[in-house]
């Protein structure tokens, strides 16, 4: 591969910090997940965005969530057509092999995936309509959430619409049969939340009250 070069010095020497310490004082710890194998408790789906950090957020240890990130953190919905679906089948992983307990998707503030869906649906992107776009084409599946919004200014629709991510991909996670008969027999919980990464904030979607509330 010869487009491919060594890693950047700053990664280097990050990464032989990361060894020297905190490797070498847990040497335990990463020897036993080699050999015992991962066991999750929970699959979180979050977006791809440098500033969301999962397992900062929820202080959560290596080995604790099987992480999938993409776009806007969405889960398209159940089409088994024999093509290649990296999200669908990091669900099917986490469901069927895995037996996680609870899928959380979190979705967050600022997002430009979700930007992108909402000048794109409102016609100020045509260039994610193309058919050669592939995040125009990943962003479809957030069409039903912009149809969805209700009046208000650019900014307040577009907050909602980070919202509506969570909650299309929630609906679209229901459409797998394997993840709905694991939600109806009370073994997997589905979890929904939005993260203000300004102010740190949580807000956790309420489906008697039909919102998100504050965590």
């Amino acid at each position: 591969m010869k487009s491919a070069r060594p890693l950047p010095s700053y990664l280097v020497s990050r990464y032989h910090g990361w060894k020297a310490t905190t490797f070498t004082e847990n040497k335990g710890w990463y020897k036993r997940l080699a050999e015992e194998g991962q066991r999750p408790r929970a699959m979180v789906i979050s977006c791809c965005d440098s500033r969301v950090h999962v397992t900062a957020i929820f202080g959560a240890d290596q080995g604790e969530f099987f992480i999938h990130r993409n776009i806007a953190n969405l889960v398209p919905s159940y089409h088994p057509d024999g093509a290649q679906h990296g999200t669908s089948a990091a669900v099917e992983y986490a469901v069927t092999a895995l037996k996680v307990s609870h899928i959380v998707v979190l979705g967050h503030s600022g997002c430009g995936g979700v930007e992108g869906c909402y000048n794109m649906c409102s016609g100020h992107a045509p260039e994610l309509d193309e058919k050669s776009s592939f995040v125009g084409r990943w962003m479809d599946i957030l069409r039903p959430g912009f149809e969805r919004l209700a009046e208000g200014t650019d900014e307040e629709r577009k907050q909602a619409l980070e919202k509506e991510a969570v909650l299309v991909s929630l609906e679209n996670l229901m459409t797998f049969p394997f993840v709905n008969d694991a939600v109806e027999s009370g073994e997997l919980t589905l979890h929904g939340v939005w993260n203000d990464i300004g102010d740190g904030s949580l807000e956790g979607y309420d489906a008697t009250a039909e919102k998100f509330l504050p965590i």
